[in-house]
């Protein structure tokens, strides 16, 4: 068997890659840290010799996942990229699409981004959906998409690749720039483990092709946590790992609704905050839709214990960031001299 995994070197492809040891199969990276990766600038670059043939599987992991992508940006980031893979797949290669499970469930009015995005929440999540298009119009052989929630660390031990997407979030709590949590106490918050999601990929890549397209669901469901028990996890969690080393608490932020924060509190504070208070508003703002769902995903491979994954994530984050972890949190303070 020949297999392909694109991002081999990101968060998921690591994982999978692991997964994989004991099969023969190829990595590829736009950065290749050794030669046991091949380097390919997906998209922008013809494919290396190295890949050409036939291959049994495709397992494209490869994605730029930042929220703050525009349109543009997000094409060329991921969609161009899944149409140069396509290239390699033939009608009897199987492709393992990893996407993101943002790209169903219900977006509420506020969500919406208007035309730039068609409704998605944001360029990454919008152009998860275009590849997913794409894939099931496209390619002509077997199809297995995996989509996952928010990616944390493993449930055994926190590792993960890089910390990225929901770590924003712990930052912001022990810099104390999170001054508030904009959402719903008791919306949906999805999480899952980069294990758990590496395990259904490897499966997927594995297993006897499907004579369908599939499409596979990673989630808590309806015990996943809701946003008020995930800062109950997150900032109890960070009290324990700081209380060891005698520092104080973490202040536990406040929640204010969406609605209450986009039309009241942001615009009578906006012009009182400084330019990086107003780029931690923009960034977290970005967590408002993902910690707020009114409806859990309905998953086909079910994450357990999601507070117990969480509570894992955050304690491996503050090993290996301590002085992060350990910070004393600076309060807001607004600019002065501006006119009311």
């Amino acid at each position: 068997m020949r297999i392909l995994v694109t991002g081999a070197t990101g968060v998921v492809g690591t994982e999978v890659s692991a997964r994989l040891a004991a099969v023969r199969h190829t990595r590829v990276a736009r950065r290749a840290p050794d030669a046991s990766v091949v380097r390919w600038d997906i998209g922008a670059a013809p494919p290396p010799a190295a890949l050409s043939g036939h291959w049994d599987v495709i397992v494209h992991a490869a994605a730029s996942t930042r929220w703050t992508l525009g349109r543009e940006e997000a094409f060329a980031a991921n969609v161009g990229p899944l149409r140069a893979v396509l290239a390699l797949a033939d009608r009897d290669t199987h492709l393992v699409h990893l996407s993101t499970a943002y790209v169903g469930g219900v977006r509420a009015p506020e969500d919406l981004r208007g035309a730039e995005f068609e409704g998605f929440r944001n360029g990454y999540e919008w152009s998860k959906a275009v590849c997913e298009d794409i894939v099931a119009r496209e390619h002509p052989g077997p199809l297995t998409v995996i989509r996952p929630p928010l990616i944390v660390g493993r449930r055994d031990t926190g590792a993960i690749a890089r910390f990225s997407g929901p770590y924003t979030l712990l930052q912001a709590l022990v810099s104390g720039l999170a001054a508030v949590v904009v959402g719903d106490p008791g919306g949906w918050a999805e999480i899952g483990p980069v294990d758990e999601v590496a395990g259904a990929v490897a499966d997927a890549a594995l297993s006897e092709p499907p004579s369908a397209p599939r499409t596979e669901v990673i989630a808590a469901g309806a015990g996943s946590l809701r946003l008020g028990e995930l800062l109950d996890v997150v900032c109890g969690t960070l009290d324990e790992c700081r209380a060891a080393h005698g520092a104080a608490p973490v202040p536990r932020p406040p929640v204010v609704a969406t609605e209450t924060w986009n039309r009241f509190f942001l615009p009578l504070a906006e012009r009182y905050l400084s330019p990086f208070q107003h780029q931690a508003v923009r960034l977290l703002a970005m967590f408002q839709s993902y910690t707020s769902m009114a409806a859990p995903f309905e998953p086909t491979r079910a994450v357990r214990d999601p507070a117990a994954v969480m509570a894992t994530a955050v304690r491996h984050w503050a090993a290996r960031r301590p002085r992060l972890a350990l910070a004393r949190p600076t309060p807001w303070t607004l600019l002065a001299g501006q006119n009311s």
